[in-house]
């Protein structure tokens, strides 16, 4: 009998699969479109349309070393490089549609969820204006509150109801609500797996480092609502339970010394050098807010819920929730530290660092230090500026336990 497959040999299979299927559809005849990461790509899937990322395709191509061909393409169409290295990618892309990566098909319409940040709105009205396709947008206002009120929530559905109508349109046919039902149901039972295996990272030493987290999250983000999804989440799950209760590390070699949590975006095009760093010193990421990012649940077929489920992002809700939320994780996870990643890109994520790391030091006492960084442009990262920051957050850690210990004796 042939060996089962672990689940990071399945992730590799499923991500060059969802790039090939991609293209077959486009050569097939069948509706492509590209969308937002964290968008209701359950009514994608209902019609049977491929749905591509960007930002995950983005990503893949920083992660290989090839993003400067497409961001210098996009800055000499009068980009600014001063927005997000996703959509300067990506933009690139649209002009070129070659890469030595990966390569995603142009797209027949374009999906957006403004959940993540203002900036794709603008991103993908270019991209249907240019390339002339149509663009569906589901406008999920800012959580100033800690929970989104009756009327937001009203409007949302509303937004939900209104694409359902325009992809009727797109498509020439009625909407599949029957294949909805499924797809809810598929993806709601994959953010379950994610999130649990996730938090398998609370056990002591950790099963998990964040930078394997941050590899599984490029298949929660394309594949949610697939039956292979799941499975594989489930699968990875189980492998870091075991793991867990042999009472085995992150690493064959080290020993996990400091536990962190990571805040922002990986620096994709430098994954290497900054996890190498840390591992160098004994931290291990164990969690960050993502976990709970990719975790939308609502009841199957309820669509206001759904509404809601997906205005519930962390940058699309107040700094009070952001805040209590890290400080919460920091205590479930015995954290020893937070590493702030401020992205030139991500304006959003990044204008509120300086005030979340006031208020982990002032109600919880936990150190932390901010490197400046970019997920896709190569240019921004110092790696020395970075690891000087690493070692003053060991410092920060090591003091911190040394006081610990004093106070118990």
């Amino acid at each position: 009998m042939a060996e089962k497959k672990t689940s990071k040999e399945l992730l590799n299979e499923m991500v060059a699969r969802h790039y090939a299927d991609a293209a077959k559809a486009k050569e097939e005849g069948k509706l492509v479109a590209w969308a937002t990461s964290i968008c209701p790509q359950e009514l994608l899937e209902a019609m049977d349309i491929y749905v591509v990322y960007p930002e995950n395709h983005a990503a893949a191509v920083a992660a290989r070393k090839q993003s400067m061909e497409f961001l210098e393409q996009s800055e000499g169409c009068g980009y600014s490089i001063d927005i997000c290295s996703y959509a300067r990618v990506n933009l690139g892309y649209k002009d070129i549609m070659e890469s030595e990566a990966c390569n995603i098909p142009a797209p027949d319409l374009v999906f957006c969820c403004n959940n993540i940040c203002t900036t794709v709105a603008k991103w993908y009205e270019n991209l249907a204006t240019e390339l002339d396709i149509p663009f569906i947008l589901f406008d999920t206002p800012f959580n100033h509150l800690y929970e989104a009120p009756d009327h937001t929530v009203a409007y949302m559905r509303g937004q939900i109801e209104y694409a359902i109508e325009q992809l009727e349109e797109v498509t020439g046919r009625d909407f599949d609500y029957d294949k909805l039902s499924e797809v809810m149901k598929i993806s709601n039972e994959t953010a379950y797996w994610w999130r649990k295996a996730c938090f398998t990272a609370r056990a002591k030493p950790s099963p998990l480092n964040g930078f394997d987290m941050f590899n599984y999250m490029a298949l929660v983000v394309c594949i949610r609502g697939k039956k292979e999804g799941r499975d594989l989440f489930k699968l990875w799950c189980e492998e870091l339970e075991a793991w867990a209760k042999s009472g085995l590390g992150p690493w064959k070699e080290g020993e996990e010394k400091y536990r962190v949590i990571w805040d922002g975006i990986a620096c994709w095009v430098h994954l290497s050098p900054t996890y190498k760093i840390l591992k160098k010193y004994g931290v291990n990421v164990v969690t960050s807010l993502y976990p709970d990012a990719w975790t939308i649940r609502y009841e199957t077929n309820d669509i206001e819920g759904m509404a809601r489920a997906y205005s519930y992002y962390h940058a699309n809700r107040c700094v009070d929730y952001v805040s209590d939320t890290m400080i919460g994780l920091a205590k479930e996870f015995d954290i020893d530290g937070v590493v702030f990643h401020s992205n030139r890109s991500c304006k959003l994520m990044d204008f509120t660092v300086y005030e979340q790391q006031r208020r982990l030091e002032e109600k919880a006492g936990i150190p932390s230090v901010v490197f400046d960084g970019d997920m896709c442009d190569p240019r921004i990262l110092s790696q020395a500026q970075y690891e000087t920051r690493i070692q003053a957050l060991v410092e920060m850690m090591e003091k911190r336990k040394a006081a610990k210990e004093e106070q118990q004796c």
